[in-house]
């Protein structure tokens, strides 16, 4: 058969998936990278359900270790299809097909939520995982054979990941004491893949491509904490007795995830993805900057719950599970993007703040008179609010959105 520059076989109208050119211009999100975001979003939804559940009664920590489980199951599989699909793209029927499978897993995983949180049953949640993480060997076998300047960058991936889904497979045996050591050390060999394959040579990834693959779950993710404020105020007309309070927590809720919105934009992320150490960091960090938004929305339902008398919790420990996630996401935004473009007073002035908010439930012990259970929850949020907005001031005040072309923030005059 002929050699055929597009297509490996005319039979089956399968491309050969050559890399992607990293300078290319106006590269974005496709459409079915971004139908693979929504489908995440429905276990990022799930995971913070179950969250909301056991911070409402009183289950805090074993919450949260449950919730940062089943994230990094959700978080990993969606990074490796990302930056996979940054540095090759076929868009073929089989490219479709292996990516609609790691969907079809991201809907077992989704299933598998509430067992694995409520019960300790990861039964679901591996299945779903593992099939996630096989459809995307069979995309990096085809990456080795179509590209072979590559191929032992691919074959690395390929074999690393079969590996440690072995262990995975094998996780449910553990002894119930060591469930958690054990999960650690696996999470550990799934983030030494991508650093020992790319030694071998790096992929051809798309620095635009990622800033704005990243800002995309990123904006799907807050999409829930814009649910959360909304169903506040749905709440405050459904309370005519609590109108005040539900009124004023909606607002506040409302500035909180605008302010992180505002933050995470007031940079372009890919002038500093170009620096050579940078990729590893910007990607594995972001998974405290999701997981703390994911965690936002959960906390705002807490908090309403706490309001409407269903909560074990006390209104410092209710505005706590708000504002804490907030200051997480602010400190991680921070470390990864804005520490390299603020300068000066501003550089260290945005974490500062972000720290500040993470402490909004003791604002109310600094009030002159007593307050109430719902007042200390009210001027909690209302002080978390008011932070936020100082910082994006501070944000506009810095220059740093008015960037030259090469990244550099622009002096105020």
């Amino acid at each position: 058969m002929p050699e055929n520059h597009h297509y490996a076989s005319r039979t089956l109208r399968v491309k050969r998936m050559r890399s992607r050119d990293p300078s290319e211009i106006f590269r974005s999100s496709s459409p079915l990278e971004l139908f693979f975001d929504l489908i995440f979003a429905v276990s990022v939804s799930l995971a913070s359900a179950q969250l909301v559940d056991a911070e409402t009664h009183a289950n805090v920590a074993g919450g949260l270790v449950a919730y940062l489980m089943v994230f990094f199951a959700v978080w990993w599989a969606w990074m490796n299809f990302t930056w996979f699909a940054s540095a090759f793209d076929a868009d073929d029927w089989l490219y479709r097909v292996l990516a609609l499978t790691q969907m079809a897993g991201v809907v077992i995983l989704a299933v598998g939520t509430t067992p694995a949180m409520t019960e300790g049953d990861f039964h679901l949640i591996i299945a779903g995982y593992v099939v996630m993480r096989l459809a995307l060997v069979v995309q990096w076998i085809r990456a080795s054979r179509s590209h072979a300047g590559l191929r032992k960058t691919a074959l690395r991936y390929a074999v690393g990941i079969v590996v440690v889904q072995v262990f995975w497979v094998c996780y449910p045996l553990a002894p119930a004491d060591w469930a958690l050591p054990v999960f650690l050390v696996l999470v550990a060999c799934e983030l030494l893949v991508p650093i020992i394959a790319e030694r071998a040579g790096q992929n051809p990834w798309h620095p635009e491509h990622i800033a704005d693959r990243y800002g995309s779950f990123t904006l799907i993710v807050l999409g829930e904490s814009v649910l959360a404020s909304t169903v506040a105020a749905a709440n405050a007309f459904e309370n005519a007795s609590q109108l005040l309070q539900f009124s004023l927590l909606g607002v506040g809720g409302f500035i909180l995830v605008a302010g992180l919105w505002w933050v995470y934009f007031s940079s372009d992320a890919s002038v500093w993805l170009r620096r050579r150490t940078a990729p590893m960091i910007f990607g594995y960090g972001h998974y405290f900057v999701f997981a703390a938004a994911g965690a936002y929305s959960a906390g705002f339902k807490v908090l309403l719950d706490h309001e409407a008398g269903n909560s074990g919790l006390t209104s410092a420990m209710a505005v706590a599970t708000l504002s804490v996630p907030v200051s997480i996401f602010l400190l991680g935004v921070w470390a990864l993007i804005l520490r390299h473009c603020l300068r000066g007073f501003f550089k260290w002035a945005f974490p500062v703040g972000a720290l500040f908010i993470a402490v909004a439930p003791l604002l109310p012990q600094l009030t002159p008179t007593d307050a109430s259970d719902v007042q200390i929850v009210v001027i909690s949020v209302l002080g978390a609010a008011a932070i936020m907005v100082a910082l994006v001031v501070l944000i506009e005040a810095s220059g740093v959105r008015e960037t030259d072309e090469h990244g550099a923030a622009a002096q105020v005059a």
